[in-house]
């Protein structure tokens, strides 16, 4: 974290077998009845999440990077954090148009991240059926930036002021 920038740690949940369960049952059975095509996970946290309920639900793993890190021709989508610019990447074939995407990170602050990833996707041809975090922090408003595109999005908890 950088300085003035309030850090929620949720590898205490990654810890404890229970409580890793509980989290992917908790996307698993959201989702379950749903004609899901892919899971894409967001750089880093996003890939321990969606690789998991990915595995859970029988369907294939997508993972949306840090710009550099994919090897193969890439699309590219730049943003605003709350401490500078970024930008992520995913492969150009890793989508087809039309199929159906759950898009999960472990934390929504100020929405660029998965804002950008929403684009990518919709770039793409994806259909997002949701957004999905673990946590969701509303007084920065990422996930009212996300509500604004028509992606519906989900948490698990939300954590408000100081």
């Amino acid at each position: 974290p950088k300085p003035g920038v309030m850090f929620r740690d949720i590898t205490p949940l990654l810890q404890d077998p229970r409580a890793f369960r509980a989290l992917i049952d908790i996307f698993v059975y959201r989702h379950m009845r749903q004609r899901i095509d892919l899971v894409v996970g967001i750089d880093a946290r996003g890939f321990i999440f969606g690789s998991a309920l990915a595995y859970a639900l029988g369907v294939g793993f997508v993972p949306v990077r840090k710009e550099g890190k994919l090897p193969h021709k890439t699309v590219a989508q730049s943003y605003s954090l709350e401490y500078g610019d970024a930008t992520v990447e995913v492969h150009q074939d890793a989508v087809k148009p039309g199929q159906r995407v759950i898009l999960v990170d472990d934390l929504v602050a100020t929405g660029g991240t998965m804002l950008a990833a929403i684009k990518l996707l919709q770039l793409l041809g994806g259909n997002v059926v949701e957004a999905a975090a673990i946590v969701d922090l509303p007084d920065l408003g990422g996930s009212a930036k996300i509500a604004q595109t028509d992606t519906p999005f989900f948490s698990i908890c939300q954590f408000t002021g100081d």
